[in-house]
């Protein structure tokens, strides 16, 4: 279980020019104490095919971190155009905010982000060279995609306890199951027997029957031998 929990992130001045800074309003809750402080990150992915375009807008380490419920506000310079493929800058692409704590990264939220122009007759013929002093941004704030990563907190043992514990309830459940199936095995095995008795039965009322056909041809045979 997580420590730390996102309950809210609002994106401030949004849509805005594309070189005016990034503002994101984040709501956390702390449910424990922590010993260390949480490394906020802010990464605009420059090329969805490779990694080496992606720029680390800003760092940040928040803390102490009381218990309860926290917030702040997280501010960063737009990236870099010179470091963007030229056929990237146009277009959608992706902002993420991502925190750490120990160096190990637990939560990612990540945005879609559309750089265009507002004129129509730029967006309908886009100059070779891009007017950034016209190219706004818009962030679609209302579908972020959140990733979480389990990690060790402060107290190993603890995670460890924890997993030992969900890893004995699995075996009750299975050993459950596994009870389950035998008394379905042994209410099979007392209906055969059931079965098994009513042949019986059937046949001692098949003999029954069969005794008494003898019994009356024997009697038939000594009626005729006094008559005679």
């Amino acid at each position: 279980m997580s420590i730390v929990n996102i309950t809210n992130v609002r994106v401030l001045d949004n849509p805005t020019l594309f070189r005016n800074s990034y503002q994101f309003e984040v709501t956390f809750e702390c449910i424990a104490s922590l010993l260390e402080d949480l490394e906020w990150k802010l990464i605009y992915v420059g090329s969805a095919e490779n990694l080496h375009f992606d720029q680390v807008l800003d760092s940040i380490l928040v803390g102490p971190v009381p218990v309860g419920v926290n917030k702040f506000v997280f501010q960063a310079e737009p990236p870099k155009s010179d470091l963007i493929p030229h056929e990237d800058i146009l277009g959608v692409t992706v902002i993420l905010l991502t925190c750490s704590y120990k160096e190990r990264e637990f939560v990612r939220v990540g945005y879609y982000v559309n750089n265009e122009y507002m004129d129509e007759e730029l967006k309908e013929n886009p100059p070779e060279k891009v007017e950034f002093d016209k190219l706004y941004r818009n962030i679609l704030a209302e579908k972020p995609r959140v990733t979480r990563f389990p990690i060790s907190w402060d107290n190993p043992e603890a995670d460890e306890t924890a997993a030992s514990t969900k890893a004995e309830e699995d075996a009750k459940v299975e050993n459950a199951s596994g009870q389950e199936d035998d008394l379905m095995e042994e209410e099979e095995l007392i209906d055969e027997e059931e079965e098994e008795e009513g042949d019986d039965v059937e046949e001692e009322e098949e003999l029954v029957d069969e005794e008494d056909i003898e019994d009356e041809e024997d009697l038939d045979e000594g009626v005729e031998a006094s008559q005679e």
